[in-house]
């Protein structure tokens, strides 16, 4: 099999006839492809693209941005909207251009997009630009882009009834080959019929990849020969009711005719005697599609079911004359269509009346019983059920039968999987992790953005209105409502779009709200664009402050450069900790208040860093683990994903990811002294070992039995996408056919991310690139959690699925609010290994893996991708994907070796059984070697005369249950060795740079970030006022590490400190409890003696977080005793008084 030569810029060349690309990249094509057909009919024409971005067209922009060379060598122009009405009102302009023969060009075809919301925003354009039609060599295509699930959106979304109410034809593609065909014929019929031209697009149909035949010839466009035709374009001296009767009476009819004589309907099976037909377009016809191929339906075996299909392409207006000629001698037909009906009716009214006409179905069948929902989302399974059921008849073939019963066990559940959901979360060092926090019984209302995920946080925040409207639900509650003030959150995006006319409805009606504007001066949630004129934060408060808001406040990052002189001349500014002060005071302020909240995306702050263009604080921070106590108040503070756990031997602790950590440093807020904060810190590289790898014996790669179909999953932002772009290039390399759809959407904040993937033998074998169930030949799995879940393991059936699997365990945002949170692995793999069989299921640590070799566990992926291939699981030659990663130009020296790695793991698995087997610890959680370690580090904390307490008290336990024994042994410690100013100055002196050189290259000091009692303010909360000390911090507290043999007697200053009394208190307390337990201990008491010597680790923290523990431990308590004795005389908790 040879390997073609071909470069990514190959989807732009119009030289260039079999491409890979993607929907939107197919948009960009489309745009050159008219230019050079203009050219060769001789129509010096010029093309504008504008709209607003929304998934699923979220990569519109930067798409087009990127081909900037190749749009101005065809004069066509790529302008950013504002918003969507204002884009689509240029996109009108453009087409005025030549009326008073002031035009450069001949006309202008323009290409508007905007997801289904902007739709809805613009009826009003629509309407007027439809109604005053197109220019003769311009024309109109609107991209509209639709949600229908949701996946990254506030609401499921359908667009087609927006634009059949401003009378617009709509095209609906069902590929990304047909978007290039019918954008072609769009604009073709929109210069003849004078109409604008919707073309639908769904994640289906535009966030797919596929290799394409682009070649600008393909089409050959017919203009009808119609006597009746008149020029319906547009005019001057236009007027309304001349507007309206060419629209009527004109242009939709010349829009059918234009249809049918260029075959935008066109019929698929055509049986010789036919009584069953199926009419559907777009996605829903992918999965009649589909759905016929899973029954084994195919041209021969319609032939036997008299099955005629039809495609439409044109779903509005239904070419009635076309319908009817198709529907001669049909008895029955089937109407497939995704969300409300829009054919079904059409086709209804259109053979109404026929003599013998055929029974219609769609959305119930012929009993009113409910057939294809028009809520959710339809799906093969459905749709084939459906055709089973009420279309064909199961009497007819027992193969059908077979067949419908397979499709009903695929679509049954087997998983039970106890996985959690991994939902979107905020980026490490993201603002909004502090800026939507609100004070104790405020709420806030969320809006259109990145900053919606605080929905579901622990942010007293609730759902979010449309853009634009943010704020004005408030304004028709407020007057009703009993709560007398909300805060609005804004992004700075939607400011720009349309948000200051919500804040100029609030003040004019003098409602009691905060905007909370979030300038991140970046669209964060469609990839981080720049905002359209470059709009600042100060001019947003110079705006604020002309439209009449009551007081403007700046809250600023003190780590970020500007001119704070200039902003102080605008409004008071506040650093970031004053937060929750000045809303407070602003939330008992009468009228609209505002404040603006500057601090840049974190993740386009690591862009800008690495080239340069912002600055990087030469501090940072790393947690003494001997000094923490895992009481994850630093994970409230911050919100922060960079907080990750660090499992000891006295428990789990915190640790922080430096190479995700973008230096938001909100965590040291947490009322900690481990934080310590490294200035000069260069981060130690990972030692990567050398490793020459033998050469691996190839493989032949498995054969193609219509379409491979693969799955890959893991998280957003690891590069799971690009290995679905790397296994449809590979393919595409060897002229094979290939589709890929990504399935991110907002999953691209550290969410559940899925790539489907069909390859075949040509582009024609793929029908529709969506896995349904059960029908995965491959799986990749870049995360557990993901690939254990429901909608994953839906896609698997047992002896046909196989399983490579990084089995590393990815904690997920739920961390930074439960400290105890953790990952049900054994659960999770016993339920992929009972879908597919333990047999076909390779785990692997990719991640360790990678980071031994590589440096960085970024590449685990394409481990995976190594091990797939090497398994014969992938129908690619090993020369083809190694082109791709080369292609891609990412990272491409450790993207080939991690490839040969995984390769080299599934021909020599036992080499790197060093690597991935954890240690045994078995041995090290024995009742002696757990008293063992903690009675030597007491002896370090106080001496031998606390340790041997310790050990007699333990050993009693022992004595009666071993369990009990080693439960007593863990909490005595944790109360004993409690972290006083001595045990906090020992731990940093004793242990903090032996973890700072494991963790750094170099550095230049130290400093400390801690709220010592005797040195610190007190906030109004009555809390110690944690900040940073200088070097000479260490030096004061190695003389405090050697004065802890004072601790508890007359000569020690901390002795009557108010925490250090308590602790005393819960001590003896403890040690009276115990000695109840080993005079009362049986075995019906077990579980409850084991829990309550075992409660003192739940007492974790300092100061008031301790205390609050101390509050919730004592409640535990209480039950606890009641259990092991009903008449036990001391149940309160007296040290939490």
């Amino acid at each position: 099999m040879t390997v073609n030569k071909v470069s990514l810029n190959d989807r732009f060349d119009i030289e260039k006839k079999i491409v890979i690309a993607s929907g939107t990249q197919a948009l960009v094509r489309l745009m050159l492809n008219q230019a050079v057909r203009d050219r060769g009919e001789g129509i010096n024409s010029a093309g504008l693209v504008t709209g607003y971005r929304g998934s699923p067209l979220g990569g519109v922009d930067a798409t087009f941005s990127k081909a900037e060379k190749f749009l101005k060598e065809n004069n066509i122009k790529f302008q950013y909207g504002l918003n969507e009405d204002l884009a689509a009102t240029a996109i009108w302009g453009s087409q005025q251009t030549e009326l008073r023969d002031e035009g450069k060009y001949d006309g202008v075809f323009g290409l508007w997009y905007g997801k289904g919301p902007g739709v809805d925003r613009c009826g009003d354009v629509f309407r007027h630009s439809n109604l005053a039609g197109t220019s003769k060599y311009g024309g109109v295509l609107v991209a509209m882009g639709d949600d229908h699930s949701a996946e990254s959106s506030t609401e499921l979304h359908q667009s087609e009834y927006a634009l059949v109410d401003a009378m617009m034809p709509i095209l609906s593609p069902a590929g990304v080959q047909d978007i290039l065909d019918f954008g072609i014929k769009g604009w073709a019929l929109s210069r003849y019929s004078g109409l604008w031209v919707g073309i639908k697009c769904l994640k289906d149909t535009i966030e797919v990849t596929e290799v394409v035949d682009a070649s600008h010839e393909r089409v050959k466009i017919v203009i009808p020969e119609d006597k009746d035709h008149e020029e319906l374009n547009i005019r001057l001296g236009d007027t309304p009711p001349a507007r309206e009767d060419r629209l009527h009476n004109k242009k939709l009819k010349a829009a059918k005719i234009f249809a049918r004589s260029n075959n935008i309907n066109s019929i698929h099976y055509s049986p010789i005697k036919k009584k069953i037909g199926i009419i559907s377009a777009g996605k829903s016809w992918l999965d009649t599609v589909h759905a016929l191929s899973l029954l084994g339906i195919d041209k021969e075996e319609a032939e036997e079911y008299s099955l005629t299909t039809l495609k439409l392409g044109m779903v509005w207006p239904l070419d009635n004359d076309f319908v009817k000629n198709w529907a001669q001698g049909l008895e029955k037909i089937l109407v497939v269509e995704e969300k409300r009906g829009l054919i079904e009716g059409q086709v209804k009214e259109a053979l109404y009346g026929i003599e013998n006409g055929p029974l219609i179905i769609g959305k119930y069948d012929q009993s009113g019983e409910l057939l294809l929902p028009s809520n959710g989302v339809l799906d093969p399974i459905i749709v084939g059920k459906a055709i089973a059921n009420k279309l064909i008849g199961l009497s007819k073939s027992e193969k059908l039968e077979r067949s419908l019963n397979s499709l009903s066990i695929d679509a049954r559940s087997e998983a039970n999987t106890p996985a959690p959901d991994r939902i979107p979360y905020f980026c490490s060092g993201c603002p909004h992790n502090s800026s939507t926090k609100v004070p104790e019984g405020s709420i806030a209302y969320a809006g259109i953005g990145c900053h919606t995920m605080a929905i579901w946080m622990d942010r007293a925040t609730d759902g979010p209105t449309h853009m634009g409207g943010e704020g004005i639900n408030w304004v028709g509650q407020a007057p009703f409502s009993n709560r007398n003030h909300v805060f609005q959150n804004l992004g700075d995006g939607t400011y720009n779009h349309s948000g200051i006319l919500a804040i100029r409805a609030a003040v004019a009606s003098n409602t009691n709200i905060t905007y909370k504007i979030l300038f991140n001066d970046a669209v964060a949630m469609t990839g981080g664009q720049s905002h359209e004129g470059d709009l600042s934060a100060d001019e947003i408060i110079t705006e604020l402050n002309a439209a009449g808001v009551k007081r403007v406040v700046g809250v600023f990052d003190e780590k970020e450069e500007f001119d704070l002189n200039h902003y102080r001349k605008l409004c008071e500014m506040v650093p970031r900790s004053e937060l929750m002060r000045i809303q407070e005071e602003l939330a008992s302020t009468s009228g609209v208040t505002a404040i603006v909240y500057i601090q840049t995306c974190a993740a386009e702050k690591r862009r800008r860093r690495k080239r340069g263009l912002f600055p990087d604080p030469n501090r940072r921070i790393f947690i003494n683990s001997e000094v923490c106590e895992g009481c994850g108040d630093c994970g409230v503070q911050s919100n922060c994903v960079s907080i990750l756990p660090e499992e000891t031997e006295l428990g789990r602790k915190r640790k922080i990811d430096q190479s995700s950590c973008n230096k938001d440093f909100s965590c040291v807020s947490g009322f900690c002294p481990s934080f310590v904060s490294v200035i000069g810190a260069e981060i130690k590289k990972k030692t990567t070992e050398q490793l020459k790898l033998p050469n691996v014996p190839d493989i032949t790669p498995p054969s193609i039995n219509k379409t491979h179909n693969i799955v890959v999953t893991g998280i957003g932002g690891t590069g799971v996408v690009t290995i679905g772009a790397l296994l449809g290039m590979a393919s595409h390399i060897e002229g094979k056919g290939a589709g890929v759809m990504e399935m991110a959407g907002l999953a691209q904040k550290g969410g559940a991310v899925h790539i489907h993937c069909r390859i075949a033998n040509s582009p024609e074998d793929i029908s529709v690139v969506r896995v349904a169930s059960g029908e995965a030949d491959t799986l990749i799995g870049g995360d557990l959690l993901v690939t254990a879940g429901d909608k994953t393991l839906s896609l698997l059936k047992r002896d046909k699925s196989n399983v490579v699997c990084n089995d590393v365990e990815a904690i997920t945002g739920e961390f930074t609010r439960n400290t105890e949170f953790n990952l049900p692995t054994d659960g999770m793999k016993l339920a992929l290994n009972a879908k597919v069989g333990p047999d076909n299921v390779q785990y692997i640590d990719a991640n360790r893996i990678s980071s031994k070799y590589l440096g960085d566990s970024i590449f685990s992926n394409t481990v995976l991708l190594g091990m797939a291939y090497q398994s014969k699981l992938l129908p690619l030659l090993k020369e083809s994907i190694l082109e791709a990663i080369r292609l891609n130009g990412a990272a491409v020296d450790g993207n080939l070796l991690a490839f040969e790695l995984g390769r080299y793991y599934v021909h020599n698995p036992g080499f790197f059984q060093e690597v991935t087997v954890e240690e045994n610890n078995r041995d090290k959680y024995t009742f002696d070697s757990i008293l063992a370690y903690r009675s030597k580090r007491l002896e370090g904390y106080q001496g031998k005369k606390l340790s041997k307490k310790y050990e007699a008290l333990c050993k009693k336990a022992k004595d009666l249950n071993e369990n009990l024994g080693s439960a007593l042994a863990r909490g005595y410690y944790k109360l004993i060795a409690y972290k006083d100013e001595y045990e906090v100055a020992r731990l940093h002196t004793e242990y903090l740079e032996g973890q700072i050189k494991n963790s750094f290259a170099e550095y230049k000091q130290l400093r400390f970030n801690m709220a010592p009692p005797l040195l610190s303010k007190k906030d109004k909360n009555g809390h110690l006022i944690k900040r940073e000390f200088g070097p000479w911090m260490f030096t004061l507290m190695k003389i405090l590490a050697k004065g802890r043999y004072l601790r508890g007697t007359w000569l020690d200053p901390f002795h009557f400190t108010k925490e250090r009394l308590m602790e005393r208190k819960l001590i003896r307390e403890y040690e009276r409890d115990v000695e109840y337990i080993l005079e009362n201990y049986n075995e019906n008491n077990h579980d409850a003696c084991i829990n309550l010597t075992l409660l003192p680790l739940q007492i974790r923290g300092f100061g008031h977080v301790k205390v609050d523990s101390i509050a919730k431990a004592s409640k535990i308590r209480s039950n606890l005793i009641g259990i092991i004795s009903g008449d036990y005389p001391d149940q309160k908790l007296s040290a939490a008084e």
